[in-house]
């Protein structure tokens, strides 16, 4: 565990609260790399005497990374920074795409695929009949080294020919767009649960750990169901970031 004697420059003139260009430069420190995960901060009263600040205003600075998930307390150790969460626009987008654009090295292990006659359920989701030949895959999707999502999805045949090859190196929505499906609309229901033992052991969690939980139904532009999937992330990494508007 390394201990990093920060220094950075403020603009005292700017209408920028300091603690919040305190905050933003120590955040794209530690997203770029800068300072990486495990990075102990020396202590406050050393790193405020450093930067030219009060107490308050530093420790609301960190307080603003802790709620990000950006540094952690722990007793005895101090302040820590840890992997950042992965914020996720709630928007037709794939969890791939995002984290590529995120700059967070997405990889995938296909656990499952495979062709099988849609259950009841699943063939109401799909809008099929019961027994129709569907594609039932299961993925764990990594961000950079760490095991970030299970994701298990149904694919009507006849839209995409999929692979483990494919599932390896693209993301589902990349694949259906290149099969010529045009990705309109979808459903989404966000929850949250505890991680079965299961999910546990695949994701690095305790049993137990919180989840949040996506359901998501996907259309094309005529209206036909093109995809539904159901996954779980692991919440100590992964938020859902709204824009609400009036």
């Amino acid at each position: 565990m390394t201990e990093s004697p920060l220094s950075m420059t403020l603009d005292r003139n700017s209408p920028v609260p300091l603690y919040f260009q305190v905050a933003q430069e120590m955040e794209q420190r530690i997203r770029t790399g800068a300072l990486p995960a495990g990075t102990r901060l020396e202590n406050e009263i050393l790193l405020a005497d450093r930067l030219g600040l009060s107490r308050p205003t530093l420790r609301r600075a960190i307080e603003y990374l802790v709620d990000r998930g950006m540094l952690v307390r722990k007793r005895g150790v101090g302040t820590q920074v840890v992997t950042p969460r992965v914020r996720r626009p709630v928007e037709l987008s794939s969890l791939y795409d995002d984290l590529a654009h995120a700059g967070q090295r997405p990889r995938t292990d296909v656990l499952d695929l495979r062709v099988e006659p849609a259950s009841d359920a699943v063939a109401a989701a799909l809008e099929v009949a019961p027994g129709t030949e569907v594609y039932t895959l299961e993925r764990l999707r990594y961000a950079g080294e760490e095991p970030l999502a299970i994701m298990h999805n149904h694919v009507p045949l006849g839209l995409v020919r999929l692979s483990e090859d494919a599932l390896t190196e693209n993301g589902l929505y990349n694949l259906l767009r290149a099969a010529g499906a045009t990705l309109k609309i979808a459903s989404q229901v966000i929850g949250a649960r505890g991680a079965t033992a299961g999910e546990a052991r695949i994701l690095g969690e305790a049993d137990g750990a919180p989840l949040l939980t996506m359901d998501r139904t996907v259309y094309d532009d005529t209206g036909r169901v093109v995809e539904a999937g159901s996954h779980v992330y692991r919440a100590s990494l992964y938020t859902f970031e709204l824009t609400l508007t009036s």
